[in-house]
């Protein structure tokens, strides 16, 4: 049986008017590295917020490893938090900012601290200010510090936003790490699925505040395969006999005259057997659905 790491049942925030977060009821298994996907304004920041304590909730409820907050006092210690902006101090070098947020927290141990910095890349800035960091270097430095109380969750609202291909990588390859050998359940945003996709296991994808799809890695890479479209005057009579003349049976009867085939067969092979069986055959192209194509065409497409 799977252990959640988080449990939210109908959660909901509401501001006056607008609803923010509506009704939205997730699992996310522990191990996972859970990306959540949506536009700016779909209410990601404010259901990681609730998870995170920042906001209270207007009606639902939530919890933590099988627990809700006000049933263990000590729960938001095992959780790292990076919500906009991490609050870093410009004018200290890493290893002070720290050893700031340590102390803050209650936390003494400068050869942990260190280690953080090794574990993050971040080690090798020495006594160089963080003001003259890259948007990387200064992301790498922010996760560093929610890992100073060893949570067993991290919850990260947009870390790699604004940052260049190799600043990504660093952070994408340092994530897997800390999800692969320091066994931390990931809970990431962001509104470009083609970055999730390099480092997520799943996906939940919301809009205007709704959870409309949840996806495993391999669900959305299987959807976004590459698949034969063909046109026909009659889609349920060139179903059947893909069935009975090929043994093709996955495929997909999008409406009436179309349909996307997605076993690897000669597109000549399916169009002369069609033909021969009375279909009409209008076309016959291959094509393929890009991971941001997908997202659109959940999110109703381009306005």
């Amino acid at each position: 049986m799977d252990k959640y790491a988080i449990e939210t049942n109908l959660l909901t925030k509401k501001y006056r008017h607008t609803t923010a977060v509506d009704q939205i009821s997730l699992q996310i298994v522990q191990g996972e590295i859970f990306g959540l996907i949506g536009e700016n304004g779909a209410g990601k920041s404010t259901l990681m917020k609730m998870l995170s304590g920042m906001v209270n909730s207007t009606s639902g409820d939530f919890k933590i490893f099988g627990h809700k907050p006000s049933e263990d006092k000590y729960l938001y210690r095992r959780m790292g938090v990076l919500i906009e902006e991490a609050g870093l101090l410009g004018s200290m070098t890493a290893f002070d900012n720290m050893k700031t947020k340590a102390l803050a927290l209650g936390f003494n141990d400068d050869k942990r601290l260190c280690e953080l910095l090794e574990l993050c890349d971040i080690a090798h800035t020495g006594k160089k200010k963080v003001k003259t960091f890259s948007m990387g270097m200064k992301q790498r430095l922010a996760i560093a510090m929610t890992l100073i109380q060893d949570p067993d969750l991290l919850i990260l609202d947009e870390p790699t936003n604004g940052i260049d291909p190799k600043g990504f990588e660093s952070i994408r390859k340092l994530l897997i790490r800390l999800n692969k050998e320091e066994r931390k359940t990931i809970l990431i945003s962001s509104h470009i699925l083609e970055e999730l996709n390099k480092v997520a296991t799943s996906y939940g994808i919301m809009k205007k505040g709704k959870l409309i799809e949840c996806v495993t890695n391999e669900e959305l890479n299987q959807r976004c395969r590459q698949y034969l479209q063909i046109k026909v005057d009659s889609s349920s009579k060139a179903s059947m006999l893909l069935e009975q003349m090929l043994s093709i049976y996955s495929y997909a009867v999008i409406d009436k005259n179309t349909l996307h085939v997605f076993d690897e067969v000669s597109s000549d092979k399916i169009i002369k057997m069609l033909v021969m069986n009375d279909v009409a055959v209008y076309s016959c192209m291959l094509n393929s659905q890009s991971l941001e194509e997908y997202f659109l065409s959940r999110n109703g497409g381009i306005e």
